[in-house]
């Protein structure tokens, strides 16, 4: 299997589950006002938007099993491509998310890896950020209930963060499968990057987060050339209203400074180092000039800027995409713009093509994601801040999905006859990061 189709996610593309397009009516430019918008703005609309966008079409995108996959009874990898064809044909879905494909073993990873570095001497306490249809919550528990001290699990708690109503009714019902875990679980219908909805959580606790970070909105920066100073980029509607383009401001945004700030990106239009390199640069841009785009994860800045905030003793695993190949939209970190119908799944070369009827996807730079997450809990201090309070070094921990699962899961149980095991060779283009 090429790494274009190594997630789940990207599955789908494989196959001809069927999707409805809803009217092409609604594709128009709803997404954009008659006043210009950030890209952020924009990707959120296109994304979440309450009528239009795309989650709200795609409810019932993220796919359920009825039954746990037999991988030891497959006999390899054409055997497991034709299974999964079978379930999407079965299924009025769109992918189905590792938890789900690899349940319980995935989520028995992720609980064995939190019960190795939390510290049980306090009740346990588990967030998950978009808990999905609740599979990953289930095993988490289920594994804790089996595995750990019987203290451990009559005092733990786990809150699922949701923000769509359907997810969360899923939620309570898959969970609820096991009568002792719903005195245990709760879900919480909320926007988990709205501050206002945390309280203050002195203990400590653990934040699960996967395949969020993809669809979190993003900025975009925008030079005319190597050395020109960086532009944010803002969306508005053509004269005519009928279609969109991009305008170009001087950097103003807070959330835009921040990322840039913790990318070093220096306001001439370089990254900080040597004066030589600067002014090779500036040679090399007027005998080639080009134009430059750059992608800043911004969504997850604020996010995490919020869980830092709430949760100040947070442990954090998340697990996403690290490189998604063959995108066609330019720029650095740029994301996978793709739509399907009937049937068919087509990538497009702009992102200002998704106005609700295409998922948008971004690779998470897991390098940045780190600094970030330093940023974010006060210990990588901005370079204007003298202050000496300064937060303690987060230990953090980055492995590919195939290095986490051996050290915490039991890769054996996804492992077919002739020892082909999807887990660990199909999703070379995904990590976990832990901190």
């Amino acid at each position: 299997m090429t790494n274009r189709f190594a997630s789940s996610k990207l599955y789908s593309s494989l196959f001809s589950s069927k999707v409805n397009p809803f009217s092409a009516a609604c594709f128009s430019t709803h997404t954009v006002g008659e006043s210009p918008v950030l890209v952020r703005d924009f990707i959120h609309a296109a994304l979440y938007d309450p009528e239009h966008g795309y989650f709200s079409q795609r409810s019932g995108s993220v796919g359920v099993l009825d039954r746990s996959i037999k991988f030891n009874q497959l006999e390899g990898r054409k055997a497991y491509m034709k299974h999964l064809d079978a379930i999407y044909k079965q299924s009025d879905i769109s992918w189905f998310t590792p938890v789900e494909l690899f349940k319980p073993w995935y989520a028995h990873g992720i609980a064995e890896a939190i019960m190795r570095t939390a510290n049980l001497s306090v009740p346990l306490k588990i967030y998950e950020i978009g808990g999905g249809s609740g599979t990953c919550a289930k095993g988490v528990m289920d594994y804790i209930k089996l595995n750990a001290p019987t203290r451990v699990y009559e005092n733990m708690s786990y809150i699922s963060v949701e923000i769509s109503s359907s997810l969360a009714k899923k939620q309570l019902e898959t969970v609820g499968a096991v009568d002792s875990h719903l005195t245990k679980f709760r879900v919480e219908r909320r926007d988990a990057a709205d501050a206002n909805g945390w309280g203050l959580e002195q203990q400590p606790c653990w934040v699960i987060m996967l395949e969020v970070l993809d669809n979190l909105p993003h900025d975009l920066i925008y030079s005319k050339d190597q050395v020109s100073s960086w532009m944010e980029v803002w969306v508005e509607k053509k004269h005519d209203g009928s279609a969109l383009s991009e305008m170009y401001k001087p950097l103003e945004d807070p959330l835009i400074a921040s990322c840039m700030e913790i990318l070093n990106l220096a306001k001439d239009g370089t990254t900080v180092g040597s004066m030589a390199g600067s002014v090779a640069k500036s040679i090399w841009a007027k005998v080639f000039p080009r134009p430059r785009r750059c992608w800043l994860p911004t969504g997850c800045l604020k996010l995490l800027k919020v869980l830092h905030g709430a949760l100040p003793k947070m442990s954090l695993i998340a697990s996403d995409f690290s490189y998604l190949p063959d995108v066609r939209i330019p720029g650095e970190r740029a994301p996978l713009v793709a739509s399907k119908k009937d049937g068919n799944s087509s990538d497009h070369s702009s992102y200002l093509d998704a106005k609700g009827d295409a998922d948008i996807f971004f690779p998470t730079d897991f390098w940045l994601l780190e600094r970030i997450d330093h940023y974010c809990s006060g210990w990588l201090k901005p370079h204007e801040d003298n202050s000496s309070k300064k937060g303690r070094k987060r230990r953090t921990l980055t492995l590919d999905t195939s290095s986490f699962m051996e050290e915490f899961g039991l890769p054996s149980k996804t492992r077919t006859k002739d020892g082909y095991n999807p887990m660990l060779d199909d999703f070379k283009n995904t990590k976990f990061y832990l901190s």
